[in-house]
């Protein structure tokens, strides 16, 4: 007996789908194939909850389901017990910047903040308060105040950068927090989520003399991942996706600048230096490969990045950093367009839409029009898939073979080199 699938959950996963982007909830209804790339991904996830730390690029085309992979990534880090911060980069949010990016990214990553119990992101405050829960019955056991627990916690804290200025404001969120002080620790809040702009701000809300800013965001990254670890969490994992926009910099100092910080990060996770912190990023081929504009296009990354020469001929090597997400074959396609039907069916055979005939004469269909690429960059496709059933949903009775007979890819997709479509555009859409 199948179990049904509330409205919701089928709602999040076919809106999204139909709209061209990964759903937040519900991805494990539609996962297929891939095994080995999230098998190595949880390896790194049980390595930073045991205190390591871990470093990985995901490459795909777009519409290869690179986004998708990180959230099914960041679903298995919270049922880890991890924390999840997520950010996508813009030309607002880089790694290194000197006018503000660097903080804006950060803050973005805050925000979004995740535990298990909270996935949607806002975590941050609640961590605060664990930890000083925490602190309140040591000191109740042991008959002391609880800012000189929370202090004595904190002094591992103060060997890195910003390591006293954050002590000195999570006592003040205590301080806020014991007497009812809102705006003390809506001040402290800002002050770890990098929102506050200037050092005279921070000092006269909070009495420290440091904010976070673009030179410190790596380093304010392994302090909170520090801080987590203290609160009683497994680690941090930090999910950074669309980094073709570093690709996109126009500006080759910058450039090289955001690629000189992923090298650092890089150099910290493969010497275990940066303690329960985790990366995780996702890029194109270009982005990654272009010895002009890519990160081959910087020596040190592209010696350290550079694909082992002997997983060659059908072989892999996942203990690298990068992993490149393989091509979906056609019998795992065949197994996702029938999860698909069986998600908008609300999880009853019963109202299945399309028969299994169905399915194979979808995926010929798209075949015989854009050739292998259909399986290879699925967005697109399964974009076209979903409104195939929203049609045969609203027109009662009507014949899928006719409407299959009938379906043309637009211009925009007839060719695999079309389907590697950017990110913000528009999904092309069939006609009838």
């Amino acid at each position: 007996m199948t179990t049904p699938i509330r409205p919701k959950d089928r709602d999040a996963v076919t809106q999204s789908l139909r709209a061209g982007v990964v759903p937040r909830t519900g991805q494990h209804l539609i996962q297929v194939g891939r095994t080995r790339e999230i098998e190595t991904l949880v390896t790194d996830i049980e390595r930073i909850a045991d205190g390591g730390s871990g470093f990985r690029v995901v490459i795909g085309e777009y519409g290869a389901g690179k986004t998708f992979f990180l959230n099914l990534v960041r679903a298995v880090a919270l049922e880890k017990k991890l924390v999840v911060a997520n950010a996508d980069l813009n030309p607002d949010r880089r790694l290194h910047a000197s006018g503000g990016q660097a903080r804006s990214l950060y803050a973005e990553l805050m925000r979004n903040l995740s535990t298990r119990t909270k996935p949607e992101g806002g975590a941050l405050a609640g961590i605060v308060e664990k930890f000083i829960a925490t602190s309140k019955t040591e000191a109740k056991a042991s008959n002391t105040s609880t800012e000189a627990v929370l202090r004595q916690k904190l002094e591992q804290l103060t060997e890195l950068v910003n390591g006293y200025d954050f002590a000195d404001v999570i006592a003040a969120y205590c301080r806020g927090f014991e007497d009812g002080n809102e705006q003390l620790k809506s001040d402290a809040i800002r002050w770890l989520r990098g929102e506050f702009t200037t050092k005279t701000e921070a000092r006269q809300a909070l009495g420290v003399r440091t904010i976070v800013d673009d030179a410190a965001m790596y380093d304010q990254l392994k302090l909170m991942a520090r801080f987590i670890r203290l609160s009683g969490f497994a680690g941090l994992l930090v999910s950074l996706d669309e980094l073709v926009n570093l690709y996109k910099l126009a500006n080759t100092q910058a450039r090289n600048a955001n690629y000189e910080q992923i090298l650092r990060i890089l150099n910290d996770s493969l010497q275990g230096t940066a303690v329960g912190l985790g990366f995780v990023l996702g890029g194109t081929p270009e982005f990654l490969l272009d010895t002009r504009r890519g990160l081959y296009s910087y020596p040190a990354l592209q010696s350290r990045l550079a694909q082992n020469t002997f997983a060659s001929g059908g072989l892999v090597d996942f203990s690298g950093p990068v992993v490149r997400l393989s091509s979906l074959t056609p019998e795992d396609f065949y197994v996702l367009l029938q999860k698909v039907r069986h998600v908008y069916a609300f999880g009853d055979e019963a109202k299945y839409l399309l028969p299994d005939q169905g399915i194979f004469s979808f995926m010929e269909h798209c075949s015989n029009r854009i050739g292998d690429a259909y399986f290879r960059t699925p967005r697109t496709t399964i974009t076209h898939f979903v409104n195939l059933l929203a049609v045969l949903e609203q027109n009662p009775g009507t014949d899928w073979t006719a409407l299959l007979g009938g379906l043309e890819i637009s211009a925009d997709t007839a060719g695999a080199a079309d389907l590697a479509i950017d990110e913000d555009e528009d999904l092309a859409s069939f006609k009838l």
